[in-house]
């Protein structure tokens, strides 16, 4: 599976933004798809997962209420539409496939990732 993440960019606080992440390859009805985040000087941090069965959802508390997990099983791609961007949002911004629903917070649980997106908000 190869992963193809789009969408960051320079956006000011309170705007939004949508990242894509298509997938090619198969991915089985159990997987589940994740955003990950770096900011500079820190370390990643899982974001929002998607179950592809499904489409239950899981958020960081940080971003509960202004960050949407989706997916469209047809085009096997994944969105993250993020509203009310703050300038803490900043980061690079992944996604990635795991098998592991039970380890869907963890980075280390998952197989696949895309290379990254930049998203800066600027205050």
């Amino acid at each position: 599976v190869q992963l193809q993440a789009s969408g960051g960019g320079l956006v000011q606080a309170g705007e939004s933004v949508r990242l894509s992440c298509a997938a090619s390859g198969t991915i089985y009805s159990l997987n589940v798809m994740g955003w990950f985040r770096q900011a500079p000087g820190k370390e990643r941090e899982f974001v929002a997962a998607i179950r592809w069965r499904d489409a239950k959802t899981w958020y960081a508390d940080s971003v509960k209420g202004r960050f949407v997990i989706s997916r469209d099983a047809a085009k096997n791609t994944v969105y993250l539409r993020s509203d009310s961007l703050k300038a803490e949002d900043t980061a690079v911004y992944s996604c990635a496939l795991t098998s592991s629903a039970d380890g869907r917070y963890n980075q280390r649980e998952y197989d696949y990732w895309s290379q990254g997106t930049q998203v800066t908000v600027s205050s």
